[in-house]
């Protein structure tokens, strides 16, 4: 690409020589994009900025806050490409939502693949980080992040079946499955159930049928935050998230 115009917003960055940072954009037109610019460009705040460059590192130049008029505003409802029109927030985000918002930006920076275009995932960061400038309750913003995360396993091409375990039989409300990542929802032996009661990969049938009906909702959210957050341990091969230990140590000292 030559001068090419690109919209979108930083996911990370890193000192890059004395006056220069080397950016993780998450861009409308091409995905996550590389390159190096100017140091001081603000996280959660769209950007327009023209970039150059046939390596996977390009070179950006002219980083500016983008105007409304430069961004898509069509954002999809659901993964089924309906979609609706939203306004632009450029409101700090603030407070513990900030956690979030850094936690969004840490996996996908860190399971995204460069220069594979996601417009849809794009409209739906977009419209998170906009969701997590309001004001939200715990269970709220549990519920945007689930969400998106549901978006993201989608575009990662992961499709969770909770209505069969992984031999393809029905799902049984009084039996309990283990969640393995790479295999589905297992069901645990009865001689096992005891053993395995208090695991963290364990789920209820009754439960996990709930989840097929309601989706990602108050009375599930606690099962879905369980069952993604073993997702994405497995898909970063069990290394920490530097978000994630943010998080606990402000918690920690509350």
């Amino acid at each position: 690409m030559r001068n090419e115009a690109l919209v979108g917003y930083l996911l990370h960055q890193r000192p890059y020589q004395e006056k220069r940072a080397l950016y993780y954009l998450f861009s409308q037109q091409h995905g996550v994009v590389h390159g190096v610019g100017k140091k001081g460009a603000p996280l959660f705040t769209p950007l327009q900025l023209f970039a150059t460059g046939k390596r996977d590192l390009k070179t950006f130049s002219q980083i500016n806050i983008a105007s409304a008029e430069q961004q898509d505003l069509t954002i999809p409802s659901s993964p089924n490409k309906q979609a609706i029109k939203k306004s632009i927030s450029y409101e700090q985000i603030s407070g513990q939502q900030q956690y979030a918002a850094l936690y969004l930006n840490e996996i996908l920076w860190r399971l995204l693949p460069t220069d594979d275009p996601m417009p849809e995932l794009w409209q739906h960061y977009q419209h998170t980080l906009n969701q997590l400038k309001q004001p939200l309750t715990a269970d709220e913003l549990r519920l945007n992040l689930r969400r998106f995360e549901q978006y993201l396993f989608t575009e990662l091409g992961f499709e969770l079946s909770l209505t069969q375990d992984s031999m393809e039989t029905p799902i049984e409300v009084d039996t309990r499955y283990r969640f393995l990542p790479d295999v589905g929802l297992v069901p645990i032996a009865h001689a096992e159930q005891s053993l395995e009661a208090s695991a963290r990969t364990v789920f209820e049938g009754s439960d996990i049928l709930k989840m097929a009906q309601q989706s990602i909702s108050i009375d599930t959210l606690d099962e879905w935050s369980r069952l993604y957050r073993q997702l994405i341990d497995h898909l970063l091969d069990y290394q920490p998230l530097q978000s994630r230990l943010l998080w606990q140590q402000q918690q920690r000292y509350q």
